[in-house]
């Protein structure tokens, strides 16, 4: 462009300044006012003046042509593009874009956007500067959208300068701006970038928001996969000796892997990463997945209370909290609340809530606060009807997520690499009872299972041991285990009448492990009550006498339900190495923040 712009210097001759042949005048004039002509050597002297003069004036035109054409001039001048780049802050929040650009998401740029304006706001993920004249910048949005911007400096300084472009280059990753630039398709695609087949000539950028030059954790270590989960932070006389102990470099990569305990420091930068955004979709996928299908089946949603009067099932594992002159609990299951809603009159309900576990379990598969999806329904002949409604919303979600985030799965696995979830075929769905479960382990699991009994429950080792044995001989990492041990069963569920060692009740695992449990309920208030002190708990006591006294206001129907751990059926479907990644801010034992 330089090249093209420059004009061709002109002749010397075509280049005399006008001061150079008045002053050769002059000295004409003032030989002849002598009467007698100057001499010769008064002659060559002035000659010799004006071609020095010529010559001087000559070079400067020259240099004068060689500034324009590069761009530059001989002295300091305005930037004239300084109304189309700065920080707003310092701009006291003063800047404009044109009011008749659109504003576009990365993700909706198309054919039909080249060669037009366009609006974007997103974070800076990088940027370089190439020579005093060019800069690349990468722009991110929500879901890992990105596109890579192009500043070029014109010779006139307007509307890119060169000012502006080291301007761009210098902005920290993780600032927030809006750019104006017209979109064009680069010379080959743009492998780096998500939106790979355009790129934004930028006009204009300004900063929203800059981040900090030194961020806590950056955006490369919190795309990382995490292999420590501990939450609990270092002791303070080992925080000098183990500064560098919450990045680990693996073998894989030199960039840094931080600890989940970095990540939740630096949630923003946790939750910025590709692969927790990814994670994050997938989940909201699952919910609404849940939620269309059982209205589709009937179901109507409910909203049962987070807080309540007594122990949702009379347990120990249960928060305690002063409720002005009384005690309040935070309800570890919506258990009572589904029956209730049956007892009312509803033939189908579900909810979406959060429940509560005071379990001191510090391990990958447990949290303190999870989100539950809880369904509950009156049964018409068998308690079968609920274990095939629950096995068909959850292969509904899992069939569901493979079609609709194929993208986002094929993401998280970059980043945590899994073998591909199977599920059974249809017609050829597994369901074992607990007894078949406990003779396979016996039978082909790992020596130290050779005696397990049918009477006891399975251990978190035992199950992932038996999800081995049907993934190899059943080829499907979904199954049921049915008809659990009556001492495995809380006080509601419903005894076999054929068998009352065992319940109607079951569990439901992906790679063996457990998302669900669920089965028929008690519905006859003298049965219930004879189960309940048979567990060992007083009828009598707070919570217990108020959830037996509504099977006794009217008549209730057999019903039976479930309840899902949403954050497990994440976690184990993307076989991620703890159900932490998998909540949007992660309770434990040790950790309330953020």
């Amino acid at each position: 462009m330089a090249d093209n712009a420059a004009t061709t210097p002109a002749s010397p001759a075509e280049q005399q300044p006008p001061a150079a042949a008045p002053a050769a005048a002059s000295a004409a004039e003032g030989a002849e006012g002598e009467g007698e002509g100057p001499s010769k050597k008064a002659q060559k002297k002035a000659e010799a003046k004006a071609k020095k003069e010529a010559e001087k004036a000559r070079r400067a035109a020259e240099r004068e042509a060689a500034a324009k054409a590069a761009g530059k001039t001989t002295g300091p001048t305005e930037d004239l593009a300084k109304d189309n780049y700065g920080v707003v802050k310092e701009r006291k929040g003063q800047f404009e874009l044109s009011a008749d650009v659109e504003d576009v998401n990365l993700k909706n740029i198309g054919e039909e956007h080249v060669g037009k304006a366009v609006i974007v706001r997103a974070w800076v993920q990088n940027a370089r500067i190439q020579g005093a004249k060019m800069a690349f910048i990468e722009l991110r949005e929500e879901g890992a959208w990105t596109i890579q911007g192009v500043f070029v400096a014109s010779n006139e300084g307007k509307p890119v300068s060169k000012p502006m472009v080291k301007f761009a280059a210098g902005i920290n990753p993780e600032s927030f701006v809006v750019v104006e630039g017209t979109v064009e398709k680069p010379l080959e695609p743009v492998k780096s970038c998500k939106v790979s087949n355009y790129e934004l000539h930028i006009r204009k950028i300004f900063v929203l928001a800059a981040a900090p030059q030194m961020l806590g954790m950056t955006l490369a270590a919190a795309n990382r996969p995490i292999t420590n989960f501990s939450d609990e932070e270092p002791a303070p006389e080992k925080v000098a000796e183990e500064g560098v102990d919450k990045l680990s470099i693996t073998a894989e990569s030199s960039i840094p892997a931080a600890t989940m305990l970095t990540h939740l420091d630096n949630i923003i930068m946790h939750k910025r990463a590709p692969v927790q955004q990814a994670i994050a979709d997938i989940r909201m996928e699952v919910k609404d997945l849940f939620r269309s299908y059982l209205k589709s089946h009937g179901f109507k949603e409910f909203e049962p209370p987070c807080l309540i009067g007594a122990a949702s099932e009379g347990g120990a594992n249960v928060f305690r909290m002063p409720y002005f002159d009384k005690e309040a609990f935070l309800a570890q299951s919506p258990q009572f609340y589904k029956q209730f809603e049956i007892a009312g009159g509803r033939k189908r309900v579900f909810s979406i809530g959060p429940v509560f576990r005071a379990e001191n379990s510090n391990t990958p598969r447990h949290m303190t606060e999870f989100t539950g999806l809880d369904l509950e329904m009156e049964i018409k002949k068998d308690y079968r009807e609920v274990l095939l409604m629950l096995e068909g919303v959850l292969l509904h979600i899992f069939r569901g997520i493979k079609e609709r985030c194929a993208a986002e799965i094929e993401l998280v696995r970059s980043v945590y690499p899994a073998e591909e979830f199977l599920l059974p075929e249809p017609g050829k769905e597994v369901r074992l009872t607990f007894a078949e479960g406990q003779k396979l382990l016996r039978e082909e699991g790992p020596e130290e299972f050779r005696n397990v009994t049918d009477d006891e429950d399975m251990s978190t080792p035992q199950e992932k041991a038996l999800g081995a044995i049907v993934r190899k001989k059943f080829n499907t990492d979904f199954y049921v285990l049915d008809k659990f041990p009556e001492g495995a069963r809380p006080f509601y569920a419903k005894l076999d009448d054929a068998n009352p060692k065992v319940t109607n009740a079951f569990d439901f695992f992906l790679r063996g492990q457990e998302i669900l449990s669920g089965g028929q309920r008690i519905n006859d208030p003298e049965e219930l009550e004879a189960r309940i002190i048979q567990k060992g708990v007083d009828p009598k006591s707070a919570g217990i006498k108020e959830y037996v006294d509504v099977f006794r206001q009217a008549g209730v129907p057999a019903h039976g339900g479930g309840g899902i751990g949403l954050d497990r059926v994440v976690a184990w479907f993307l076989n991620l190495p703890s159900v932490h990644l998998a909540a949007y801010y992660p309770r434990t034992p040790k950790r309330l923040l953020p």
